[in-house]
């Protein structure tokens, strides 16, 4: 009698033949030098991480680092030794990109907005920056406060009241002083600080994230564009996107810094008697990196979540502080109405351009332009620092989190301060409106001396804008550090020298600029170095939507099954009733892991690799001991030529023993261990522990079939690369029917 296991694997052996077939469009690709083109198939995909890893590990990239450096350095010479010079030349340049590129920023930011929300209510939001099985690292407490720390800077204190004040003394689009213009005055501060900037973040932060995380590349950008550029990311093309992300960067951290060092030298003044003035912001940078020095070099886990839960909790004190010693109610009326205007009317706002008003263009350089470009020249930054702690979160999660937890945070700060400010210019307190215009450092503090308690606040207020100052100053020097490095493992950060290296350099621009003429010249700055990263952003949504493509194509190939097989829809094999009985509430030991791992695993792989050779199939059976859980690891490969290798691996996972107990678990110990099965994209989330070689080997030929099915898929709808937009089926794509076919079923051909 035929062993129906033989017969399961020489059925999909026709099945490999009639995938085998490639189209003429596809052959031409191939025929195009490797080095010269992006990957066309999932299998060249998947050889990311070691095309794109240095042999020579972690590393700095002398070639980014030094043009990078030679760019700021320079400017920020230029700007020290002929300050009018650089700052008329700025303006000149803003006003041509106002009047001439402001809808692009516009378009990029909308574009934007509409992707990132695509992917997160997409089936494709479900899948993890990591493999399947993988959790978040910090708690949900913890990662939003990292969340909001290093994406808002100290200058959302700075523009809190001088925004609302000078929207409604000076509107763009409503008479001033009006009802009109007071309903708008904080909505639009709420709209720079509100969904288009946090947009930008979870679109380069997820993309980074999905690239290391899932397919163990670089945690860079570059690795982000591998499926549009190939390996032409580790060269040049490659370190040209980084210096335009690192450079960027600087500028973006410098400009938070800037305002915060003109905030800040206003409390330190009131707090300690000081003079305000240049000579006191200097100082205060030089404080400030020495900090950022001793903060940067301890880590994610100590120095920035430390300063991050500590920067949440004093802002929080700070809000409620003013909320209850200030106009209660009109503050909590005021907050509701403007968060409902801000929903109904962000559309609009979003694609406004104001090319039917005086002086439209002008207004949007100094507001709307300059918040975007802020954005996008943080975007990179914040991105790079949001993947970093996100391991483990849906794409879902991710986005939803990053544009409502912080955002909402934004609105409450912006509100309670936007709307304080306007109660005093409604009572007629023209003097302080003209402050607040003049000079938005001096007006915000001259708000906190109206509460009670005035010093208290004071000192509380200028405690929270420092937490702002050195969390995105800490984190700004990690990530420049990896931009300006070489890192194949994500989970490491740039050498602690580079970090301090950019957190000078980046002081050094900050007091250029300063000296150049403060505020008015970072925003300047800002607008222009961002134009570039524009591009960038439209290249991630490009790769990043391919990739995409292929998590859709694995998700469906698993769901279809040939008609001739029984389908259970990629569920775990079938236990007996005894087996189940068996293993409820039995939690084993390391040693009984061991001992299953060697008398029933490994054999019963080994079996399977055996009868895929006999049948004609290139297959390898790898025995690995795990670092971690010090268990052999037992992993199937089988060759499937031009399409994605089929990879069925046996590997124990540590967890914890449920608090309710265990009938099996060891006494004192609280961790057990699993046999999980991964394929290419994770782990299937289920424990061969207590099965029958017999089950095992069908559970690997079942695995086997759905991965037959999901390269059925993508072979019907054209993707011949899943990452790669399909062509127009040709005479030439219809694969021949194998001539040794007498001993298996027939097969239709094809359908495109």
């Amino acid at each position: 009698m035929q062993d129906p296991n033989e017969e399961k694997l020489k059925r999909p052996i026709v099945e490999r033949e009639r995938f085998g077939g490639t189209d003429r469009a596809t052959r031409i690709s191939r025929d195009v030098d490797p080095e010269k083109r992006a990957p066309i198939d999932s299998t060249e995909m998947s050889k990311g991480p070691e095309e794109l890893s240095d042999e020579r590990g972690s590393r700095v990239n002398w070639r980014v680092f030094i043009v990078a450096s030679l760019i700021i350095l320079a400017f920020s010479v230029w700007a020290m030794m002929m300050p009018d010079t650089a700052q008329s030349t700025m303006k000149s340049a803003v006003d041509w990109i106002a009047e001439n590129l402001g809808w692009f920023y516009v378009v990029t930011v909308t574009v934007v907005i509409g992707f990132v929300l695509w992917v997160a209510f997409s089936k494709e939001g479900s899948v993890r920056l990591g493999p399947d099985h993988s959790r978040p690292q910090y708690n949900l407490f913890t990662w939003v406060a990292m969340l909001f720390a290093a994406g808002v800077g100290i200058d959302m204190l700075f523009y809190s009241v001088t925004g609302p004040i000078t929207q409604y003394l000076h509107p763009v689009n409503a008479s001033p002083e009006s009802a009109a213009a007071a309903q708008d005055a904080v909505v639009w501060t709420m709209f720079h600080y509100g969904i288009a900037g946090w947009s930008m973040y979870s679109l380069l932060g997820m993309a980074m994230g999905y690239f290391a995380y899932r397919w163990g590349m670089p945690l860079s950008i570059r690795a982000v564009l591998y499926p549009l550029l190939g390996k032409r990311v580790r060269g040049a093309t490659g370190d040209v996107i980084d210096i335009f992300a690192l450079v960027g960067t600087v500028f973006g951290v410098a400009t938070s810094m800037g305002i915060g060092v003109v905030l800040l030298n206003v409390g330190f003044a009131s707090l300690f008697g000081l003079e305000q003035g240049l000579a006191l912001q200097i100082a205060l940078v030089v404080v400030a990196v020495v900090m950022t020095v001793a903060a940067c070099t301890s880590g994610v886990d100590k120095g920035i979540r430390l300063i991050s839960e500590l920067n949440l909790w004093s802002c929080a004190a700070m809000m409620l502080y003013i909320l209850i010693t200030g106009k209660t109610a009109f503050l909590l009326n005021a907050m509701v109405e403007n968060i409902g205007r801000f929903i109904f009317s962000l559309p609009e706002r979003t694609l406004s351009t104001f090319a039917y008003v005086d002086g439209g263009s002008e207004w949007m350089g100094g507001w709307t332009l300059f918040f975007w470009a802020f954005w996008l020249a943080w975007g990179p930054f914040v991105g790079l620092f949001l993947a970093r702690i996100s391991r483990g979160r849906t794409l879902r999660e991710f986005v939803i989190a990053a544009i409502t937890a912080p955002v909402l945070c934004d609105f409450i700060i912006v509100t309670i301060f936007g709307n304080s400010a306007l109660s005093e210019v409604f009572n007629g307190n023209d003097e302080f409106a003209k402050t607040a215009i003049a000079s938005p450092e001096q007006g915000w503090y001259d708000l906190l001396e109206m509460f009670p308690g005035a010093t208290f606040l004071v000192g509380l207020a200028t405690l929270s804008g420092l937490l702002f100052y050195l969390t995105s100053a800490n984190s700004g020097a990690m990530v420049m550090s990896n931009f300006s490095s070489s890192i194949p493992n994500p989970e490491e950060d740039g050498k602690k020298w580079l970090r301090i290296f950019w957190a000078l350099v980046t002081a050094v621009l900050t007091i250029a600029m300063l000296v150049a003429g403060g505020v008015t010249t970072m925003e300047y700055a800002t607008l222009i170095f961002a134009l570039p990263v524009t591009i960038i952003a439209y290249l991630v949504m490009a790769s990043f939507s391919k990739v995409l493509r292929m998590e859709r194509a694995e998700r469906e190939g698993r769901t279809r099954r040939r008609r001739a097989t029984a389908a259970h829809g990629g569920r775990a094999p079938e236990k007996t009733w005894r087996q189940r009985l068996a293993t409820l509430r039995s939690y084993p030991t390391k040693k009984a892991v061991e001992r299953f791992v060697a008398e029933v695993v490994g054999p019963s792989l080994e079996a399977v690799s055996k009868e895929f050779r006999e049948l004609g199939y290139t297959v390898e059976h790898i025995q690995t001991l795990d670092e971690d859980t010090e268990i052999t690891t037992n992993t199937l490969n089988v060759d499937m030529g031009d399409q994605r290798d089929f990879h069925y691996e046996a590997a124990a996972v540590e967890a914890n023993v449920p608090s309710f107990g265990a009938r099996n678990a060891p006494r004192g110990d609280d961790r057990y261990y699993r046999i999980e099965v991964f394929t290419q994209t994770g782990s299937e989330g289920y424990d061969l522990m207590g099965l029958s070689s017999q089950q095992i080997i069908d559970d690997v030929l079942d695995r086997y079939e759905n991965h037959l099915s999901f390269l059925a898929y993508s072979h019907e709808h054209s993707f011949q690369s899943v990452v790669t937009p399909p062509t127009p089926p040709t005479t030439d794509s219809i694969p021949a029917v194998p001539k040794d076919a007498d001993d298996v079923e027939e097969l239709e051909e094809p359908k495109h």
